[in-house]
């Protein structure tokens, strides 16, 4: 299939806006209208996410919560909630399984939707949209953006286009065009170092990356090559997929006070053995490989790892491979400030029945409503 014949759907992107600080905000009207960062105001604590109030002072997510409070005085810290959001998460992806049953939720506050065939037969990409929109905000109270276009990379571009509580609709004809424009930031894995190695090439936005050969960002940038030489032409042929397995989970900790004694340690790290399990549990996977993390008090990081043969199926395997690694590290005269525990290498605990996605379409639609 050449690059002129790829196939075109109908999908949608959802973002929830700023969705932790947005569900605090609605169930406290008393911080309506007010700067909050969903975190712990410690010194060593972290922000999960600000309220758009409080972005206007430069307040972002993984920010130290003394630099959040030092750019802006006025902020009021929340402790999380996150089954609190997981409740709202699954409210939100029941109104989406109204529409389609091709749902990729990337997290609990965004998800993919592949509506070239949708369950009300509606017809429009672009409606399906508003409605969802509308359902969220009069079920939940909570406001979402929403991209639309004919593949992932453009709709999740697009979500982010007229945030918050907006749509954007990129179509067929429009996306090379758009994408000429689009900063090299905007597209997925760019982070500000290959930015930065980017401009020292004379690339600042998609118009530029399309101006190289293949041959030329291989040479540059590797296995991402291939990724930006169709992005940058406004393809990208990933499905939608509703049987998409994350490739980890995992849960961290950053302490108040150093870890320094064995006893400390062994009690913190089954927390966080805890944490983890929980989220293994609830998104039904398995794995093979442990991964602990370590953050000394002199903000030296290590980590350790050990894979097995086969597939961890109970809190008590995590456990002792845990409690292992953690054991080769002691004794910590530094201290500790950061712990964390991954499982990765994941499949599923049962198997669902896959969708598949040429079944679903069929055939190519060149020409339909967005």
């Amino acid at each position: 299939m050449s690059d002129n014949e790829y196939q075109i759907r109908k999908i949608i992107h959802i973002d929830m806006d700023a969705f932790f600080a947005s569900v605090e905000q609605r169930d406290n009207p008393q911080l309506q209208g007010v700067p909050v960062a969903v975190g712990r105001s410690a010194k060593r604590g972290v922000v999960a996410a600000a309220s758009y109030e409080a972005r206007e002072f430069g307040v972002r997510s993984a920010m130290p919560s003394v630099t959040a409070a030092r750019r802006c005085p006025s902020l009021v810290f929340v402790p999380p909630r996150f089954e609190v959001y997981r409740d709202v998460s699954r409210q939100i992806r029941e109104i989406f399984f109204r529409h389609s049953d091709l749902v990729e939720p990337l997290s609990l506050d965004e998800a993919y939707l592949d509506v070239t065939k949708d369950k009300q037969k509606i017809g429009s990409a672009t409606r399906v949209a508003q409605l969802i929109r509308s359902a969220i905000h009069r079920e939940t109270g909570l406001t979402a953006s929403a991209g639309v276009s004919y593949n992932k990379f453009l709709a999740k571009v697009a979500s982010d286009q007229n945030k918050p509580d907006g749509v954007c609709v990129i179509q067929p004809h429009e996306g090379e065009e758009f994408v000429a424009s689009l900063p090299v930031r905007r597209f997925y894995g760019v982070g500000p170092k290959t930015a930065e190695r980017m401009a020292k090439l004379g690339i600042t936005a998609g118009a530029d990356i399309r101006d190289k050969s293949m041959e030329f960002l291989l040479g540059h940038f590797g296995k991402s090559a291939d990724y930006l030489y169709h992005a940058a032409r406004g393809i990208d042929q990933r499905p939608v997929r509703s049987d998409r397995v994350r490739k980890s989970v995992g849960y961290e900790r950053t302490y108040g006070e150093d870890l320094v004694k064995d006893i400390e340690l062994s009690e913190a790290l089954q927390k966080i053995i805890d944490g983890v399990w929980q989220r293994i549990e609830n998104n039904r996977v398995k794995g093979r490989t442990v991964i602990l993390k370590v953050k000394y008090a002199d903000f030296r990081q290590i980590t350790r790892s050990k894979s097995g043969e086969h597939y961890l199926t109970s809190k008590s395997q995590l456990s002792d491979i845990a409690h292992g690694l953690i054991t080769s590290l002691l004794p910590v005269p530094k201290g500790v400030r950061l712990l964390g525990l991954t499982l990765s290498g994941l499949t599923e605990m049962e198997s669902p029945q896959a969708i598949s996605l040429d079944s679903s379409m069929n055939h190519v639609q060149q020409v339909f409503e967005f």
